[in-house]
């Protein structure tokens, strides 16, 4: 007698800019073509054993790909992902970027381990370390922390809860954004953020868990000699500087500035490096619910499309870590920072750009005068949905259930 299936329909679901499905198919297809991506760049010198504190999507994935296929580096990542639980959940695209991942490179010969919780713990920094000490080798050459959260525990009173806000700083500003799942341009407005809450996102977004992992890793002996460790930032055009540069993301990435600076002290005596690197405008989950960010990424990609600097996650970090990171080829600025975001800020871009935002409106913000198609494209391709080379129309939810993490 014969097994029943329990087969699900896979069709992307949006509430607002929320997406509510994921297509595994795709997000597998997803990693393959990363993968590809930095394979056919070639090989280069980089780190051999690397940790990635959010490796699950985005420039973590990426981050991730490129040390392994590009540096021939094992690798570590802790996420914070859902499993699939029923037919109406099937799990988050994080955690089947994880496995795929991890087939691919063990099929590839490399240790690619996941630790899925929350990397903020004292519990999960300890199973990390003991990994590394009695599996990994004993030693890391690599940190990379690209963690983007929305709450963070005080480690020293675990009844507070900081959570972090996407909001200005003493002002209230109103601007156009963009819902996804009705395609209509609206104007949204966001107040200020008070005192407590800038204080909140720079502890959950700054770079306090950073050096608090460095510290402990270093206090373990798992840092090898030349370790790097770096954090992404985000400074962005002047049209979105109430919410990045001058709001209370831009508060936390330079709170993390300054926790890079007393990490370099601490890995001073092993020739470490610590690094902050700004990164260019992308289409993630985040970024598609602040005002002004979408209406300036759908100018930027069209533009971009005509001088062909645009660049995907794995396109930016396999470059940042091939050409600066480890290479001989460094664009850094005034404050030491690492600008691989120098592409998109040209100046003959942004001109461009400011130019082409002020044509955009509710009747042609869709339309071939934007970049609106890749960008609604980009954001379903990050829950597996639109990815060439996916065409599964369903899944066997038993088959989810059994793969392993």
């Amino acid at each position: 007698m014969s097994e029943t299936k329990t087969m699900v329909p896979l069709s992307e679901k949006l509430q607002g800019n929320v997406a509510r499905s994921v297509n595994p198919y795709g997000c597998r297809q997803a990693v393959l073509n990363q993968i590809a991506y930095v394979q056919a760049k070639g090989h280069y010198a980089g780190a051999k054993k690397a940790l990635i504190i959010g490796g699950s999507s985005s420039y973590g994935l990426a981050s991730r790909i490129t040390a392994a296929f590009g540096q021939g580096a094992d690798t570590i990542s802790v996420a914070y992902e859902r499993a699939p639980r029923d037919e109406k959940m099937l799990g988050t695209a994080g955690w089947y970027n994880n496995i795929f991942f991890r087939e691919a490179a063990e099929r590839a010969g490399l240790i690619a381990k996941n630790f899925n919780g929350d990397a903020f713990t004292q519990e999960i920094k300890d199973q990390v370390i003991n990994y590394i000490k009695e599996t990994f080798g004993g030693q890391i050459d690599l940190l990379v922390y690209s963690v983007a959260a929305p709450k963070r525990i005080n480690p020293d009173n675990p009844d507070e809860v900081w959570r972090s806000v996407i909001k200005t700083v003493g002002e209230t500003v109103t601007g156009e954004n963009i819902n996804l799942e009705k395609n209509e341009l609206f104007e949204q407005t966001v107040e200020p953020a008070t005192e407590d809450e800038i204080e909140a996102t720079k502890h959950v977004m700054g770079g306090e868990d950073w050096e608090i992992w460095v510290n402990e890793l270093k206090k373990a002996g798992v840092l090898a000699e030349g370790f790097k460790t770096i954090l992404y930032s985000y400074i962005g055009p002047k049209s979105t500087y109430a919410f990045y540069h001058e709001g209370t993301l831009g508060a936390a990435k330079d709170a993390a500035e300054a926790s890079s600076h007393k990490i370099q002290k601490v890995i001073d005596d092993i020739n470490g490096e610590a690094l902050i690197s700004v990164s260019r405008a992308v289409t993630t989950k985040a970024s598609v619910v602040i005002p002004i960010f979408p209406l300036y990424c759908l100018a930027l990609y069209k533009v971009e499309e005509k001088t062909g600097t645009h660049e995907t996650p794995i396109m930016h970090k396999d470059r940042l870590f091939r050409d600066m990171v480890y290479g001989g080829c460094r664009t850094v600025d005034e404050n030491g920072r690492l600008r691989p975001d120098a592409w998109e800020q040209r100046e003959d871009i942004q001109a461009q750009v400011a130019e082409l935002m002020t044509k955009i409106t509710p009747e042609n913000f869709n339309s071939d005068l934007t970049g609106y198609a890749e960008f609604r494209r980009e954001f379903l391709q990050l829950n597996g949905f639109e990815v060439p080379g996916a065409d599964e129309t369903e899944v066997d939810l038993d088959m989810l259930k059994g793969l392993e993490p």
